[in-house]
């Protein structure tokens, strides 16, 4: 809103003199020089929230990945010692 007022400003004050004209076009400078830089900002904070939310999500996964791993290898030890245990009842 307040870009918007100051860019209402700036177009009247470009119906003025050569002086007021030059200081609209150096005011129309600095609101699109200020826009840019928050802009920038705004950018540069999404990107920095987005690499944290996916670093974050990563490890989350690979946390998963090797809680499976760890159920399954101790599955596949306790299945193999129960095999072991049958063979072994087998023979006796």
């Amino acid at each position: 809103m307040k870009t918007l007022f100051s860019l209402a400003g700036v177009a009247l004050l470009a119906a003025c003199s050569p002086a007021a004209q030059n200081e609209t076009a150096q005011a129309a400078d600095q609101i699109s020089a200020d826009a840019n830089a928050t802009f920038g900002e705004a950018i540069n904070d999404t990107d920095a929230a987005a690499d944290r939310a996916f670093g974050s999500a990563e490890a989350t996964m690979d946390n998963s990945a090797a809680a499976l791993s760890n159920a399954a290898d101790d599955a596949a030890d306790t299945t193999g010692e129960a095999l072991k245990d049958a063979g072994n009842a087998i023979a006796d």
